[in-house]
């Protein structure tokens, strides 16, 4: 990969409108720059190996929002592909609709650069299973609830480097935001062992306790459904996994 249009990685912090795409001047300047440097170290075997070039479609998320793909503003850059077997790579495709992200691979944005989406969704579905913890075994007072949650927060507030620059407002805002932003930035805190012992507990107690189904129809009803065809086997760490595997598919 080469390319000099790296966005800033985890999403924009103060996005309000959507980035303009690449012009196709702006695409073959660093590639002419690239081929010229491998060319003067005499690495031309090495350069015929580069198979894609960075570059901005016209995509990028926010804080809370996310900017789509549009194809019409991004057509001039589409059809200025270069000759050599090459393809664009699109960074912070997060979040992007079904819709676009076929539309960019139709339009040559072949690599499609997907990581906060991922760990939000994690996120989503452990703060789930929570819920249905809290629902299903609260009741039973000789069971210790796991505290996820309140864990991750104090790991947040312990060390503020990974998040703060990112988030912004009162202190309601940000500890909405330090969980449930679209930057994701608590997915730097998941392995703090303080943590990872909660999410322990969490699955153990759900695994001794296992939930009626009704209460995961309530809460993840995709994951319910895959349950009732047969393709999911009632674990709740593969509750977790196929929640995160829906936004690969």
């Amino acid at each position: 990969m080469v390319g000099t249009e790296v966005p800033a990685p985890g999403g924009e912090s103060a996005a309000r409108q959507a980035p303009a795409p690449t012009s196709p001047g702006d695409a073959q300047a660093p590639l002419e720059a690239h081929r010229a440097a491998f060319s003067a170290l005499g690495l031309q075997a090495a350069w015929e190996r580069v198979i894609g070039l960075v570059v901005q479609p016209g995509v990028e998320f926010g804080e809370d929002a996310v900017f789509d793909y549009d194809r019409r503003k991004a057509r001039l850059l589409s059809q200025a592909l270069p000759p050599k077997p090459i393809v664009y790579e699109a960074h912070s495709t997060d979040y992007q609709l079904d819709r676009a992200l076929r539309e960019m691979v139709e339009d040559h944005f072949a690599i499609l650069k997907v990581g906060p989406w991922l760990t939000y969704a994690f996120r989503e579905a452990v703060f789930t299973l929570t819920a249905i913890e809290s629902e299903w075994i609260g009741p039973r007072s000789r069971v210790r609830l796991s505290r996820v949650r309140e864990t991750l927060e104090a790991a947040m507030l312990v060390d503020r480097r990974h998040w703060c620059p990112y988030h912004s407002g009162d202190e309601e805002a940000l500890r909405i935001a330090r969980v449930c932003s679209l930057s994701d930035r608590c997915r730097y805190y998941w392995h703090q062992p303080s943590v990872q012992n909660e999410i322990a507990l969490l699955l153990s107690n759900l695994t001794e306790h296992p939930a009626p189904l009704t209460l995961v129809s309530q809460h993840l009803p995709a994951q319910h459904a895959a349950l009732r065809a047969g393709r999911l086997a009632y674990q709740p760490d593969l509750l977790i996994d196929d929640h995160i595997r829906c936004v690969l598919r």
